[in-house]
């Protein structure tokens, strides 16, 4: 097919890359605009355009979509289908029916669970024992078209939304291929969407890792996990910000310690009260100082028994 691509971010990636493999004709992709970055604001490609140049396909980044010039260029240019994986604006309708096939997205998740902008992180945050990917026929709604196809990911159970993310990426890029494959020879039998079980998958902001000791150890290990590795979890250590990368639940009365409180040091890790439940921390990482395990971390830096994680 003569393909036009809207995709901006890593996740988008795999998607545009097995398009080319497959032999579609990618006439076009259409990316978020550069932006500065690092201390000399050098502007940089977004991944979707680094690919893009790597394989000469033009590239069009409007600052609006909804444009009528975004409009009349996508207009020009021959395509029998978009397909739009994470690109990071809302598309209009001129632009979802411009095409023979429409526009297609794939969106990483089992819809209609988890529509919305950070379904990948939330499935762990959750604790949903799968995830996997939809590919949908667009329309004007929030992840609300018609499902053409589908693919389950179990997730594991120290599944992080890094690994996660991979998985997903890997797994759409396959199934956008094979769905193509079966739109053209009108093998494909949409299915209307009901109604979501699951609240919306907000976007991600850092103050989301802020750990509510109070919560219970289960929470707070999915939490951990699930912004894994942006935002990250993180709470206050004599003041200074403590980034928490890995930890596990283990049972513990909860009359032993108030929430936050380091109950015992091993030599491989702290025991942190929680409201239900303690935490073995395993990994960790001290504001100004390198990612670590916890027992290098404790060998260089005097922590307590009795601190409380969480003071400002």
């Amino acid at each position: 097919m003569n393909v036009i691509f809207m995709g901006t971010p890593d996740f988008a990636v795999g998607t545009l890359e097995a398009l080319i493999e497959a032999g579609h004709q990618v006439n076009l992709v259409v990316t978020q605009p550069d932006k500065p970055k690092g201390r000399g604001h050098a502007m940089q490609y977004t991944p979707v355009k680094e690919v893009a140049v790597k394989h000469d396909i033009p590239v069009y980044q409007p600052v609006r979509i909804r444009t009528e010039e975004s409009v009349q260029y996508l207009e020009g240019i021959e395509a029998d289908v978009i397909v739009v994986v994470a690109f990071g604006q809302i598309i209009p309708k001129s632009i979802l029916e411009m095409k023979k096939y429409g526009c297609i997205n794939v969106h990483a998740s089992l819809l209609p669970k988890y529509r919305g902008a950070a379904p990948i992180q939330w499935a762990v945050i959750d604790g949903e024992k799968e995830s996997g990917v939809t590919i949908m026929q667009m329309d004007e709604g929030l992840d609300t078209g018609d499902m053409l196809s589908k693919t389950i990911v179990q997730l594991d159970e120290k599944e992080t939304g890094g690994s996660l993310f991979d998985k997903l990426s890997a797994e759409g890029a396959k199934l956008c291929v094979e769905t193509l494959q079966k739109i053209e020879a009108g093998e494909i039998q949409p299915e209307k969407q009901g109604e979501s079980p699951t609240a919306y998958a907000s976007m991600l902001t850092k103050y989301m890792g802020k750990i509510d000791w109070t919560k219970d150890a289960v929470s707070i290990e999915r939490l951990v996990r699930g912004l894994n590795p942006w935002p990250s979890a993180y709470t206050k250590l004599n003041g200074k910000t403590l980034k928490i990368w890995e930890c596990k639940v283990v049972s513990q009365d909860a009359s032993k310690g108030v929430c936050g409180e380091i109950l015992e040091i091993t030599k491989d890790s702290m025991v942190v009260q929680t409201g239900a439940d303690a935490l073995h921390i395993r990994e960790l990482q001290l504001e100004g100082k390198k990612r670590m395990d916890a027992g290098s971390f404790l060998r260089g830096f005097h922590v307590e028994p009795g601190t409380i994680l969480g003071l400002e």
